[in-house]
């Protein structure tokens, strides 16, 4: 899953993407509101946390710019503004949560993933398909009750399609939200990657649609 942060403060930046990273999400780090108002606009992201006091343009603006631009994807803002109308400013620009700065890293790393779950369609926070679950607040996949082991790469590629299952994934997708944006990969690697978790599975729930790409289903 691939979270965009947009903070000018360098070291709370930092802190925040290692916390996320931490947690197996793909992070990129902009600290300046014109290149965020651009890259919200043209990129994919699965989430994004935006500072409102930013240079260039400021955090209500990216985020009213984002909407107009159609980006779906959930925003969590962060401000050491407390004011009620600062608050209303952002959630009517179209902000989904907000966190008021001193924060606990942990409650931030715990409301992104409930606001991409949400976004997903998923109100808890544990996940099933047939026999695999995934637990989102601990990051843990369980098969049959036994943990299934997987790289870090698998892990990413299993739980985007654990959040979008029932749904065609293509491998471009695929590659835009489990890697770093201007890496190049071969699709072919997801490829490889998919047929690993297909033979850790065991299970018929991994399927591919021929030229399309895939999808986790109970369903054939």
């Amino acid at each position: 899953m691939r979270i965009l942060v947009v903070e000018d403060d360098d070291a709370l930046a930092q802190r925040v993407a290692d916390a996320l990273r931490a947690e197996q999400f793909v992070v990129e780090t902009c600290a300046d509101g014109s290149e965020a108002d651009f890259l919200g606009g043209t990129e994919s992201y699965d989430a994004a946390v935006l500072d409102l006091g930013l240079p260039g343009l400021d955090g209500v603006s990216v985020l009213r710019n984002w909407r107009r631009a159609e980006a779906k994807f959930p925003v969590l803002v962060l401000t050491a503004r407390e004011r009620w109308h600062d608050k209303l400013a952002a959630f009517n620009a179209g902000a989904d949560d907000y966190l008021v700065k001193p924060f606990s890293m942990p409650e931030l790393v715990v409301r992104v993933k409930a606001l991409i779950r949400r976004a997903s369609g998923h109100a808890e926070a544990v996940l099933n398909c047939g026999p695999l679950q995934f637990d989102t607040h601990a990051g843990r996949f369980l098969l049959n009750g036994d943990t299934l082991t997987l790289t870090a790469q698998e892990q990413r590629i299993l739980a985007y399609l654990m959040h979008n299952q029932g749904r065609d994934v293509s491998r471009s997708e695929l590659i835009e939200h489990v890697y770093e944006r201007d890496l190049d990969h071969d699709s072919n690697v997801i490829d490889v990657l998919v047929g690993r978790i297909r033979r850790k599975l065991g299970v018929d729930l991994l399927h591919t649609r021929r030229g399309i790409g895939f999808y986790l289903s109970e369903q054939a």
